[in-house]
């Protein structure tokens, strides 16, 4: 069997088997999101049970208003967990796809640059500088890609930074109005 169909055979191969990656990878992160959403809806109904029985127990107003008071924070801090997981589900199934992404595009250069190779060891005579030319820029166009991926990756990590600094800061929020609003809710039956 000649090179060139063996190589064909081999890329379509690796085409398939990337294909397959990608789809296993997104079929996993489907299920974990999947996973999250059943183990959320799992706990708030039994949340709301254990709520609604507390509720039924209330005796005046001052309980009712202590009682919403405490519902805040909680509600919050389940809000910033439930959306941390999904973000950390979606980040990982991103950052697996790009990693697939990059051995699929490592590979491309990787039989690009054999085959220019190839092509420079069979070219008639006279053709060195078109050759030299072609090997310059696809030097250049390989320096550009890993330039570029380079600046992605580090956008990917301020972001993640930027939303971890916003989750903190709103479940921060959150908090101090439990807190206040815990407090006021004391005040109110002593005024009473």
């Amino acid at each position: 069997m000649s090179a060139i169909p063996q190589q064909v055979f081999t890329n379509q191969k690796a085409a398939i088997d990337t294909l397959v990656a990608y789809q296993n990878t997104l079929f996993s992160g489907f299920e974990k999101l999947v996973d999250l959403n059943l183990k959320v809806v799992r706990a708030s109904l039994d949340e709301v049970a254990q709520k609604s029985q507390q509720a039924a127990e209330l005796r005046d107003g001052q309980d009712a208003a202590a009682f919403s008071a405490s519902l805040l924070q909680p509600s919050a801090e389940k809000a910033l967990a439930y959306s941390k997981h999904v973000y950390d589900i979606v980040s990982g199934v991103q950052s697996e796809l790009a990693q697939l992404t990059e051995e699929r595009i490592a590979a491309g250069q990787k039989n690009l640059s054999e085959a220019v190779e190839q092509l420079s060891r069979n070219a008639p005579a006279g053709s060195e500088s078109a050759l030299a030319l072609f090997k310059s820029s696809l030097a250049t166009a390989n320096s550009a890609y890993e330039s570029l991926s380079k600046a992605a990756k580090q956008a990917a990590e301020v972001a993640e930074t930027n939303m971890n600094v916003a989750a903190n800061a709103t479940f921060k929020a959150a908090s101090d109005a439990a807190d206040v609003a815990a407090k006021a809710a004391p005040r109110s039956r002593r005024a009473a």
